[in-house]
């Protein structure tokens, strides 16, 4: 969860939060290699994978409600948080689409869109700023390919729950997608404003 806010920072490393998000990044290459076990001869493991994928959002939801909670908001958290929602959608969409249940189109646009970032960071970086904090609806676009990601999965079958995974999974999928690159937009328009501040101040 969020946890960007204007409260006391800590600079302490082994928090409960810190170590929880710690947790959930050592879940992303186990994630990723159950996903693919299948396209290398292993047998099927995604009800294994689904399970990772569902600790890593209660992980995500306790780490920032324990770190306001407690007050051990730090700076290592405001970095692995974010950083570990996107290595999971990362992962994901290289799992799903090495599959083919993901279509190469839609990767490359939420890659693109984590490409967008990537540059504007390195424009704040070298104006002297942070990378931008996660606001809500980046938040936001994360929960819903989060949810889209294992209904895609479980999708990936036959029957009346896969029928099912497939309508609601797509669903979220459109949503996240539309939204993530929303808030790739307001991005850009943050990092354009500070910049164009540095030169009315110059």
């Amino acid at each position: 969860m969020e946890v960007q806010e204007t409260r006391v920072q800590t600079d302490r490393v082994l928090t409960i939060p810190n170590i929880l998000s710690m947790a959930r990044l050592a879940g992303v290459p186990l994630f990723l290699w159950l996903i693919l076990r299948p396209e290398f001869g292993g047998p099927q493991s995604d009800g294994w994978a689904l399970l990772v994928l569902a600790l890593s959002g209660v992980s995500d939801y306790l780490d920032g409600k324990l770190a306001r909670r407690w007050n051990q908001i730090s700076s290592l958290g405001r970095l692995l948080d974010p950083a570990a929602d996107r290595l999971y959608i990362l992962s994901t969409l290289v799992g799903l689409t090495w599959r083919e249940i993901l279509p190469v189109w839609l990767t490359a646009v939420l890659l693109a869109r984590e490409l967008l970032l990537l540059v504007m960071v390195g424009i704040l970086r070298r104006h002297g700023y942070p990378p931008p904090q996660v606001n809500f609806l980046g938040k936001a676009a994360t929960f819903n390919l989060m949810y889209a990601f294992p209904l895609l999965l479980l999708s990936d079958g036959s029957g009346w729950i896969a029928s099912l995974a497939a309508i609601f999974g797509w669903a979220f999928a459109g949503w996240g997608t539309t939204l993530y690159w929303w808030a790739g937009v307001l991005y850009v328009v943050q990092v354009r404003r500070l910049v164009r501040a540095d030169a009315m101040a110059d």
